[in-house]
């Protein structure tokens, strides 16, 4: 018996690798075009297996190629009167008659496949995607819809209706027939977000909108509606409406803020941070202390309203006290210590660069770096600070001993690079320019990008100002004046620089002067006379190297607080035209794009 047994199995498998190879052989027959050959074969096969359909359609694909429509016709009357269900045959009768030019005939044999459709579904989609092979996708719908008649059931085909929609454009009814699927399953919440956000222009969303806006009223149980209209004011960019909807969700729900959480990062990193700051408090405010985001909550909170300030430049030293209070107010709550060094490290920078409190600033990061337990990243980074606020004091040496302690703990990490290159320039401050060259040119080779591009251009610019002149006077005039307005003592920088034009009246280091002018009358919200210096720096100097830079920073003063977008985008287009080379040219060019609207 088991001989037997070992004997039908060895000849079913030699049977089904034989039709395997014939299968293959065909494939390549039909590929080179000898089409006979492979009529033969898929004939032969679809004989063996009587119910493989792709062999009897690749035979009439043959037959039809060789143009042998007597035969080929006669094959599917054969195959029509042995399989009368299968309406898709239909279907390969019609196109044998699209073949011949014989529109008339072919559309009645379409017809025919819808007339005869039976309550299947596996049949209905058969024959649907018969027709959409054909790209007849008006009667691949007609097919779904009756289908839909036939099963009386209004989602069964949803999902394969709006992607026949959406590959004819018709996006309104797309929409609809996804919402349709969202209603049947509502697991497809995610892919269908995909689907819009590859499929939908700017103003299909308003369709979307729309039709979301009737299915919460006519579906006031289902909760993925009210989701996908969040996920639509987000795509728009309207966080203001899709916090109204997150928080309605959530109070719904009875949940824990995830998704309120979640939307406050999303405006937060997009720069709306009224919407981020009233998500976040939302959660202080009715979660309480006991959920896992409030402490999380409350520092973004406060990270969003000092960049609301100081990334917007219009705040008053009342803004800024009412901030130190909410810094003081988080730090009495929860501690100075190793969890809240960073916000410390943050009260810090509003404390020396914005208050202009440096002694404060320097005892709040005396006091962190000494927090026990604290973490040696965390440390090191408040130790920069630190050195950086020291300097702004005039204690060089102090600076100096902290940015060395953190460059020989960190030698090979970005934190050892950035004490590096601070400590270099507090050398091209003091005017030891060979060696603060030294440690540029091994700077360059820096993995931070912005650490070497800045690296680069010192180590450039005093290479070029040193090689002029028989003195390097002017060069310690123009880095002693840079150190100055480093330790905000403006006047005595401009007194400085003035002094350096008038020693020096025709030395290149003018267009500097006009520079370091420039970024003085900017952090002193001195607009209009900032763009008189970088005028003259693009007017006079354009062959200089700070011609891009001057260019740049102009068209953010005119995009940001001149609110000139125009102005902006004439002069970023002109740094990616006329400074091709220069390394603000791919951002400017994408601040052009953005400023003329186009969708990144």
């Amino acid at each position: 018996m088991m001989r037997y047994g070992l004997l039908l199995f060895f000849l079913l498998n030699s049977t089904l690798f034989l039709i395997g190879q014939e299968s293959k052989l065909a494939q390549q027959y039909y590929e080179n075009g000898e089409y006979e050959k492979a009529a033969s074969l898929y004939n032969k096969l679809y004989d063996q297996q009587n119910n493989n359909d792709y062999y009897f359609e690749r035979y009439v694909e043959c037959l039809i190629n060789l143009e042998d429509y007597e035969a080929c016709e006669k094959a599917i009357k054969k195959q029509l009167k042995k399989r009368p269900n299968q309406v898709q045959l239909y279907v390969t009768y019609g196109n044998l008659y699209e073949r011949q030019y014989k529109d008339d005939e072919a559309q009645v044999q379409y017809e025919n496949a819808v007339k005869q459709l039976p309550a299947d579904r596996f049949i209905i989609t058969k024959l649907a995607n018969a027709f959409s092979r054909l790209t007849k996708f008006d009667l691949a719908i007609q097919a779904y819809e009756k289908g839909t008649a036939l099963l009386k059931d209004k989602q069964v085909f949803a999902y394969n209706l709006a992607d026949l929609y959406r590959r004819k454009g018709d996006k309104a009814k797309m929409i609809e027939y996804y919402l349709n699927s969202l209603s049947a399953n509502p697991t497809r919440l995610s892919s269908i977000k995909t689907l819009f956000q590859r499929y939908l222009e700017e103003e299909d969303y308003k369709i979307l909108q729309t039709q979301l806006y009737e299915r919460i009223q006519e579906e006031r149980e289902l909760v993925h509606f009210p989701e996908m209209l969040s996920w639509v004011f987000i795509q728009k960019k309207d966080y203001k409406n899709a916090f109204r909807q997150e928080r309605a969700l959530d109070r719904q729900l009875s949940e824990n803020g995830t998704r309120v959480y979640r939307l406050a990062e999303i405006a937060h990193n997009d720069k709306a941070y009224d919407t981020a700051i009233a998500a976040y408090n939302y959660i202080v405010e009715e979660k309480g202390a006991t959920s896992s985001y409030y402490i999380g909550a409350k520092k973004n909170a406060l990270a969003c309203n000092r960049k609301k300030l100081t990334e917007g430049f219009d705040y008053t030293l009342e803004n800024l006290r009412a901030l130190e209070t909410d810094y003081e107010t988080f730090l009495n709550e929860f501690g100075r210590n190793k969890t809240t060094a960073s916000i410390v490290q943050e009260l810090a920078d509003l404390e020396a660069f914005y208050i202009n409190d440096l002694y404060k600033a320097v005892e709040l990061l005396e006091e962190m770096i000494a927090y026990p337990g604290i973490n040696p990243a965390t440390q090191a980074e408040g130790k920069i600070k630190l050195a950086d606020f020291y300097l702004m004091q005039g204690e060089i040496w102090e600076a100096t001993l902290l940015y060395s302690q953190v460059d020989k703990t960190y030698k090979d990490d970005l934190l050892g690079h950035e004490a590096r290159f601070r400590n270099a320039k507090l050398s091209y401050y003091a005017g030891d320019f060979q060696w603060a060259q030294t440690q540029f040119d091994v700077l360059k080779a820096s993995t931070s990008k912005l650490i070497a591009n800045d690296a680069l251009d010192l180590s450039i610019f005093i290479m070029d100002n040193l090689g002029l002149d028989t003195t390097a006077r002017s060069l310690q005039l123009y880095s002693e004046a840079e150190l100055l307005v480093f330790q905000n003592r403006f006047d005595d920088s401009f007194n400085k620089l003035d002094s350096l034009t008038t020693a020096f009246p025709e030395h290149t280091l003018k267009d500097d002067v006009y520079y370091l002018k420039a970024k003085v009358y900017s952090k002193q919200k001195q607009y209009d006379e900032a763009v008189k210096m970088y005028e003259k720096i693009i007017d006079k100097h354009s062959e200089e190297i700070r011609a891009d830079n001057a260019l740049f920073e102009l068209a953010e003063l005119y995009e940001n607080q001149l609110s000139s977008p125009e102005k902006a985008k004439e002069l970023y287009e002109r740094i990616f035209i006329d400074f091709s080379n220069s390394t603000l040219a791919v951002d400017a060019r994408k601040r052009f794009r953005k400023l003329r609207g186009d969708n990144l």
